[in-house]
This record gives C-alpha cells, sequence and structure tokens, in this order.
C-alpha cells in the first residue's frame, strides 16, 4: 500500500547549542546553528520545542493535528529525560519530583522519577565542566507538561542543579541509536483510544436508549390496559360520559 508523507514523522537528534527552528531570529546578524545546518525538509515543522543548550529527541512533521498532538500539554504525552545533575542523586529526591514541586507557576503535575547508572551515550562538545569536590549523577524524569525550562527549573527546585539535559523520548517515539545531527522517518502511531472512548460511550447510550424504550413500551401497555379498565367501569357507570371523553380525546388529537 502507498505511504501518506502526511503520516511521516522525522525524528531528529538535536545536538547542544543548536536552536530547535530553521532560523534565528532573535539574531538575525550573527546566527546561531539551527535546523537548517543539518535538515532540507521542505514543510517540516518542530512539534514542540528543545531548549538551546538541550539535546535529544526533536519530532518534526508536515501534519498540523499532528502537531497539536504531540506538542500540546492537554494530551498529556509523557516525555522522558536523561538528566545529569549536580550532586549525589537520592531516593528522597526522586520522591519528591514524583510528588510534584512548587515553582513559580504552580505545582507541577506528578512525574515519574527514578536512579540512572551513568549511561553509554556520546560526549558533548563542549563537555561539562568537571570539578572534583562536587559530585554529579544522573536521573530518568519523565514529565506530561510543556512548561519553559521545566526540567531545570524541577532539579532546581530539590537542590539538584540540571548539568545536562537529553530528552530520550515522546510518547511512542524515541531516540534509538540517533547520533547528534542524525534523523530518521517513521510513520505516526495512530491514537485510537478516543476513538473506542466514543465507540463505547455510543453503546452505552444506545443500550439506555433501548431499555428506556422498553420502559416506556411497558409502560404505555400497562396505561393502555388500565385505561380499558377505567373505560369499562366508565361505561357502567357514566355512559353518556364515557363517550364524551371518547369523543374529545380524538378531537385533540388531530
Amino acid at each position: 500500500p502507498q505511504t501518506n508523507a502526511m503520516n511521516r514523522l522525522l525524528l531528529f537528534n538535536k545536538p547542544f547549542q543548536v536552536l530547535s527552528q530553521f532560523t534565528d531570529r532573535e539574531q538575525p546578524h550573527a546566527p546561531r546553528d539551527t535546523l537548517r545546518n543539518y535538515l532540507s525538509v521542505p514543510d517540516y515543522r518542530a512539534a514542540g520545542r528543545l531548549d538551546y543548550d538541550s539535546e535529544g529527541l526533536l519530532i518534526l512533521t508536515k501534519d498540523g493535528a499532528l502537531q497539536d498532538q504531540i506538542a500540546n500539554p492537554k494530551h498529556k504525552a509523557w516525555k522522558t529525560y536523561w538528566v545529569q545533575v549536580e550532586g549525589e542523586a537520592t531516593i528522597e529526591m526522586c520522591a519528591a519530583l514524583e510528588r510534584g514541586v512548587k515553582l513559580k507557576d504552580g505545582m507541577t503535575r506528578p512525574a515519574r522519577c527514578r536512579l540512572l547508572q551513568i549511561p553509554t551515550i556520546w560526549e558533548r562538545n563542549p563537555p561539562i565542566r568537571y570539578r572534583a569536590s562536587v559530585p554529579d549523577s544522573w536521573i530518568e524524569l519523565s514529565i506530561c507538561e510543556g512548561r519553559n525550562r521545566q526540567v531545570r527549573r524541577m532539579t532546581a527546585a530539590v537542590g539538584f542543579p540540571t548539568l545536562r539535559l537529553i530528552r530520550k523520548s515522546i510518547g511512542p517515539y524515541s531516540l534509538g541509536d540517533l547520533a547528534p545531527g542524525e534523523h530518521t522517518y517513521v510513520e505516526a502511531v495512530v491514537d485510537d483510544s478516543r476513538f473506542h472512548k466514543e465507540t463505547a460511550s455510543a453503546r452505552r447510550h444506545n443500550v439506555a436508549r433501548g431499555s428506556n424504550k422498553r420502559q416506556s413500551a411497558t409502560r404505555s401497555r400497562s396505561g393502555a390496559v388500565k385505561t380499558m379498565k377505567d373505560n369499562a367501569v366508565s361505561t357502567k357507570t357514566h355512559p353518556l360520559g364515557n363517550v364524551q371523553k371518547q369523543r374529545n380525546r380524538r378531537t385533540s388529537s388531530d
């Protein structure tokens, strides 16, 4: 079957100190490195942002709906980061991040966090400044929000400033073995959970309608039997009055 190009996503491993856009609008006279230095993909746009001083997964697409699905925080796509922090990370630190921390723009949503062994990854250029007197360590942190520089602010709030930040995955999409500056194309993962929810809701609605119809039919039959009984009694006791009631009923239904 023919592939729909609109459903293709471009996964890019953004290097350190590269803007997640194709032009540097802030410094046009002394432009920094942008996506244009690595990609030639007309019509593709980044789905969300990754800070200039952060590394890792950036997704690009031609499809506006897919761009919104990936980037918009309302869809709550989990974004996972490998974070090198200053200090010896602890389980208590991870627990605090998981509960949520208070930032200037409010409490963060509950996150996922675990201690991480030093990952086997590429060297950063330039490298992190090494200080023998200050240890560093790694954590894996997953969030489902999109606040400005959120991960850095979260680790700083619990006393562990971020030294290096690498985005490993967004939802079902992962860096895999992409080296910095490399990219690959993948097919979009169709999220049919909303369809299933809507289908289930419609099914429940139809069942409820069927139940209501059966109850209405039962009430109608019961009402008809009662009316027949009442009419029978009324005919015996008030024959002229019953005829008048039947005449009125026919008039009102026209």
